[in-house]
């Protein structure tokens, strides 16, 4: 997989593949760009090297149709500012108006294309859409790590089409932090996973017993592993057809001398209300008709002990329904206390990153992933098809 150091820009067509599917509020304001600014090393080499910058993404579920409220047109807006020269929108992604739009460009001229997505053929990876996109340029950067487990024309049918391809700046930063993390980590490295369901991450836990030194489990799939040890858990959300499973899985960590934390108390409550009674209670103690909805102040130090000492910690999902105030508490504990520790830190993506950017703590984590998904993927041991469509994760600069 090529650098996009190790390309030729000057005067080509530069076709960057980003992810700018950002929060937007009622009035179409972009209220986190993020996404933006993490990618503007890439976009700035492009035209330092003057290129011609035509810039893609997605934005939303569209589900192939044209939908007004989710046009790129303030991503545009955005883009402009911070980018401090004009950015105009195309009128699509695809098709002969865009490709005369391109064919105005100058060096150092900046392009957006609409949504990808308003497109059917963008998440199918259909070819004919790819050749649609391949045809407006010289060269093709994928920079949108957040997007490179999904098998889209934008990320992988278009790769097959180019000669000249290369990974952007982000890409590259992402995969090296995580190899760094997983591959040849400083011990103890220490894997932190919550979230709601043991069953979307079971996968990533098994490829991580061959890596981690300890688990921290937290969140509604602890649940699951709770069961296991005949913990009676109320109303709490438990995945019953996977709870052997996680029983075999805690016990095939402990016999290989993984230390595996699981909370020890919860705050509960009789139903998912931001308003209900809530108390804080044992895990032995959770009276029926009631909810484990976080990890309780007894948890969050037992948790805080086992960082002690860690040297990497990677992290992804929340320790309970975080966006609500009443049960926010220990995934903020855990914020300050991985950003306490002396640890290499990555924090991977979706929720978990919403936690760390509201606690006020985000420069004090080492990494936050662009991407929960693809990240997840990774801690699967599975390879990212967009990687893999640009040659795969080794590095040729």
């Amino acid at each position: 997989m090529k650098n996009i150091k190790s390309m030729n820009l000057e005067g080509k067509r530069v076709l960057v593949r980003v992810d700018f599917n950002v929060p937007l509020d009622d009035q179409q304001n972009i209220t986190d760009d993020t996404r933006i600014r993490e990618v503007l090393p890439t976009l700035k080499y492009v035209l330092d090297h003057r290129g011609r910058l035509i810039v893609m993404s997605h934005m939303g579920r569209p589900k192939g149709k044209v939908v007004e409220k989710l046009s790129l047109k303030p991503v545009a807006m955005r883009l402009a500012r911070l980018l401090q020269q004009d950015v105009p929108l195309a009128p699509d992604s695809i098709g002969p108006e865009v490709e005369s739009r391109v064919a105005e460009m100058k060096k150092g001229d900046v392009l957006l294309l609409e949504n990808l997505r308003f497109h059917e053929g963008e998440e199918k990876n259909d070819a004919e859409f790819a050749s649609g996109l391949a045809a407006l340029c010289d060269v093709y950067i994928n920079d949108a790590f957040a997007v490179s487990h999904r098998e889209h024309a934008s990320v992988c049918a278009i790769a097959a089409q180019k000669q000249e391809t290369a990974a952007g700046f982000l890409l590259i930063k992402e995969l090296k932090y995580f190899q760094e993390a997983m591959e040849n980590p400083r011990r103890p490295l220490v894997a932190i996973v919550g979230g709601a369901k043991v069953s979307g991450k079971f996968s990533a836990l098994e490829n991580m017993l061959a890596r981690v030194n300890k688990f921290i489990i937290g969140g509604a799939m602890a649940n699951t592993f709770l069961k296991s040890m005949g913990y009676n858990l109320g109303k709490s959300m438990v995945e019953d057809d996977l709870v052997e499973a996680a029983g075999r899985l805690r016990q095939r960590a402990i016999e290989e001398g993984i230390k595996f934390y699981l909370p020890v108390d919860a705050v509960v409550a009789q139903e998912l209300d931001p308003k209900a009674e809530t108390k804080i209670v044992p895990f032995q103690e959770i009276p029926d008709g009631w909810m484990a909805l976080d990890i309780g102040p007894a948890t969050s130090t037992l948790f805080d002990e086992a960082l002690y000492n860690a040297k990497t910690i990677v992290w992804n999902g929340p320790m309970g329904v975080f966006e609500m105030d009443a049960y926010s508490r220990g995934t903020l504990s855990m914020v300050y206390s991985v950003a306490d520790s002396y640890a290499l830190s990555i924090v991977g993506g979706g929720d978990t990153d919403v936690a760390v950017h509201s606690s006020g703590q985000k420069d004090r984590i080492s990494y936050i992933s662009t991407g929960g998904g693809a990240f997840l993927r990774l801690l699967e041991g599975k390879p990212l098809p967009g990687v893999e469509a640009l040659g795969g994760p080794v590095f040729e600069e």
